[in-house]
């Protein structure tokens, strides 16, 4: 079995992303010449026309906003105040006047045109109006008038002999793709509550709207669940954690001998959720099944297949062989947490693995074997479709839809599943062939676990792979095999962040940055505007932001 973080399909993804990069390079020349470093907008707009002359925003500016649009002024406000010191007032009108920042609601056939999320932004010497459907679109407008402005709007205290100057500019913007993701992984490093706001405020400046987070699995379980306590009681600590590159023989691996603990309150849970919402970024919990699955099982042993055998939380890395049982309790007790799962995240979407469920156990035990027959399946596979049925089912019937990992292909589709292809592009296009949304995730361009030098001894420890930059920027989500009708199915792609070699904060922004700059432009701007020449050329601006914003990026 290939585990999850080494990609069978890395090398040929290399390769392709190659061409792919040729192909958008020899693109650039229809675009118009604009000064990179006045306009270093990230993602690019789909038009920006730039103008003569300058906004100058002042302690007398003031926002007027549509009723609809007034807390996205007012975070605007909030956003900018401590690196200005600026206080602006903010009232409920659109109404024009000088020295005025607009926030104007847009209805008929713009609303079609600029959709959920897109925007008209115009900044001339006298003002700035913003104009959107629906305040997402609003929101996305004030990151792009924060690019235009000097990079020191983005600290926190107020820094002297600043002058706060935008570029007269009109731009025109609709992302390419709705779902513009980032996951990252707290079950084999736990990530504190404050850092995990930081990576939603980071996806956020980068016009980002989905956090798939990641939490539980064989190494920790991160999520309390009120009728289950055990879970987050034994299964949040592991006694010790592996370090040191990943060896297979127990008598040469080397463990650190320090606990490892961590897990959100259900309080947690609805303060990131209402902080990335008021980012416009839908989160999208993990809760791993039926594989993945040792941290539950060493809570409560009857989830398990072998009940006579004591596990605890996993201490190394890869794939567990413990599984979930497939009996009515186990099904229950899975359903019961998903069911406080979905009073914490109302979002659409929940995502339920289905991932490198190995099938030894199941194989093995009599009592599986008999429920396969009793069920008329086939084989193990079919077993597993049928687990991830019964969640599908469940989710349905409470409004939801269900997102797994390609592996829920194996055995047929639970009606209304999403796809999160990962083990190449080939599980994307057959779930969008067979009717199904899907989400991109391979290896060869979206698992910012891997390295960013081909020489590794200059870079922190990591999984494995190769991944640069301009890699990532290569990447093409819609696949050309793919019919128009079938390539609708992909909602868009995400980045991979899983923690098995990242310990800490400072180390996981090491490796999301400047990368996830780089795929944010990919899931947002058409592809004829995506030039890396160009996008090189913006982020010597943009890095200045990141460091503003005490971002550890790889230099």
């Amino acid at each position: 079995m290939i585990p999850r973080h080494l990609p069978r399909h890395l090398l040929r993804g290399v390769a392709a992303s190659t061409a792919l990069l040729v192909g958008l390079s020899a693109s650039v020349h229809a675009a118009p010449a604009v000064d990179s470093a006045v306009y270093a907008v990230i993602p690019r707009p789909v038009v920006l026309t730039p103008h003569a002359g300058h906004f100058t925003l002042t302690a007398k500016t003031s926002v007027h906003a549509d009723p609809a649009f007034t807390a996205v002024g007012h975070r605007f406000a909030r956003d900018i105040a401590n690196a200005t010191g600026f206080d602006l007032a903010v009232v409920s009108s659109s109404a024009a006047a000088p020295d005025v920042i607009r926030l104007v609601r847009v209805r008929g056939a713009d609303t079609t045109a600029l959709g959920a999320e897109g925007y008209r932004l115009d900044v001339t010497t006298t003002g700035v109006t913003v104009r959107a459907a629906h305040a997402a679109g609003a929101f996305y407008a004030l990151e792009t008038l924060k690019q235009l402005l000097p990079v020191a709007i983005f600290r926190d205290a107020p820094i002297s002999g600043v002058r706060w100057d935008a570029p007269a500019v009109h731009i025109e913007d609709t992302p390419r793709f709705s779902w513009r993701g980032a996951h990252l992984d707290v079950s084999r490093h736990f990530m504190p509550k404050e850092f995990v706001k930081k990576y939603i405020d980071l996806l956020a400046r980068h016009k980002m709207n989905r956090f798939h987070w990641h939490l539980t699995e064989d190494q920790g379980w991160r999520i309390e669940i009120k009728k289950y306590p055990r879970l987050t009681d034994v299964s949040s600590c592991r006694t010790q954690t592996l370090v040191g590159p990943h060896v297979s023989d127990p008598a040469k691996q080397v463990f650190d001998g320090k606990k490892h603990c961590g897990f959100y309150t259900q309080d947690d849970v609805r303060e990131i959720v209402a902080y990335a919402a008021q980012r416009y970024i839908t989160v999208v919990p993990e809760i791993e099944m039926p594989g993945h699955a040792q941290a539950a099982i060493a809570a409560y042993p009857e989830l398990g297949v072998r009940r006579d055998t004591t596990v605890g939380v996993m201490q190394v890395w890869g794939v567990s062989e413990f599984i979930l049982n497939a009996d009515d309790s186990t099904v229950g007790f899975m359903q019961d947490v998903l069911r406080e799962v979905l009073t914490l995240f109302p979002g659409p979407y929940i995502h339920v693995g289905g991932d490198e469920a190995v099938k030894t156990q199941w194989k093995a035990s009599p009592q599986i074997q008999s429920r396969i027959k009793a069920l008329g399946l086939k084989d193990e596979h079919e077993l597993q479709s049928w687990f991830i049925g019964q969640m599908g089912t469940f989710l349905t019937k409470n409004g939801r839809r269900l997102v797994g990992w390609d592996e829920i292909l194996e055995g047929g589709l639970a009606e209304n599943a999403t796809v999160m292809s990962w083990r190449g592009m080939d599980g994307g296009i057959a779930a969008a062939k067979a009717d199904h949304d899907v989400i991109m995730a391979p290896g060869s361009h979206t698992y910012f676990d891997h390295y960013q030098s081909r020489d590794r001894a200059k870079e922190p420890l990591a999984i494995g792979g190769f991944l640069p930059m301009d890699t990532v920027y290569a990447f093409e989500p819609v696949p050309a095999s793919l019919t128009p009708a079938e390539a609708r199915h992909v909602l868009g792609a995400q980045a991979q962040l899983w923690t098995e070699y990242i310990q800490d904060a400072k180390q996981l922004e090491y490796m999301a940055y400047p990368r996830m700059s780089a795929l944010a432009e990919v899931l947002w701007t058409t592809t004829p505007r995506r030039d890396f020449t160009d996008f090189m050329a913006r982020m010597s601006t943009h890095v200045q932001r990141l460091d503003a914003l005490d971002v550890n990026y790889r230099r």
